[in-house]
């Protein structure tokens, strides 16, 4: 599907967007504004937010709020709902995307810091602000939540160990909220596998060639290929989905 049809499907709801300056979380943002969405546009450097949101307002002419916080604090978390629903009164979309990997020389060198960062930020987090926004959704008018999983989730790595179990969380979150905040709000999870954004910069030499031909596809995935299913989960097509992981893996066996 793509993200850039005319018809403006989401106009008079919000979303709210984790990590959501740069990378995936950026191009959400983008495709959510094109069909009409107001956003909250939320990551750590409040200044890549704010510069976002005149973007979309002035391209789509939506309502943009741009919040600094972290996701890894529970008092941000706190925050973030809160101005998001004194501001826009509803909130109808959260998309939990925020993540963090950290790189580790190997699994004795994990401190307790490092291991504890990368479950608030990729697990913890999500859970706060499900439960704040996705409460407020289930006692008003309902609406969507999703999760940016990882196939770390299911096929974990001893370079990221600790990212794998959390994203493995979100999975047991996802069917959990499903259950929890039904029948008026859904929660799914997309769940990417090698995927050319920002992060890939950051890849050891070869390892996008490793990858790409690790998949049944032959290449690495793009943001947009991410965003098309967000969109799908986001909007009213996916209706009488919730509690389910869809995997944008190129085919990882």
């Amino acid at each position: 599907m793509t993200t850039d049809a005319p018809a403006r499907d989401l106009a008079g709801r919000c979303a709210v967007v984790t990590g959501g300056s740069r990378g995936i979380g950026r191009a959400v943002v983008l495709a959510l504004a094109a069909r009409g969405c107001d956003v909250v546009i939320a990551s750590r450097k409040e200044s890549a937010c704010a510069d976002l949101a005149a973007e979309v307002t002035s391209e789509h002419g939506v309502r943009a709020l741009p919040v600094g916080m972290n996701v890894s604090s529970w008092d941000d978390c706190d925050r973030l709902a809160a101005t998001a629903l004194e501001t826009f009164g509803d909130v109808d979309i959260l998309v939990n995307n925020a993540g963090l990997s950290p790189l580790y020389d190997d699994l004795t060198s994990v401190t307790a810091d490092l291991f504890d960062k990368v479950i608030n930020v990729n697990l913890r987090g999500p859970f706060r602000l499900t439960a704040l926004l996705g409460g407020a959704m289930a006692a008003g008018r309902g609406g969507s939540i999703v999760n940016i999983g990882s196939s770390a989730a299911v096929r974990p790595v001893p370079a990221a160990l600790p990212y794998s179990a959390a994203k493995a969380g979100l999975h047991v979150l996802t069917e959990g909220f499903a259950q929890a905040l039904a029948p008026k709000v859904r929660v799914n999870t997309v769940h990417p596998g090698p995927i050319l954004s920002d992060i890939a910069t950051h890849w050891r030499e070869g390892e996008q060639e490793r990858l790409a031909a690790s998949v049944a596809l032959g290449r690495c995935g793009t943001v947009e290929e991410v965003v098309g299913a967000v969109v799908y989960f986001a909007t009213d097509v996916s209706g009488y989905t919730t509690g389910a992981v869809l995997r944008v893996d190129g085919g990882l066996p």
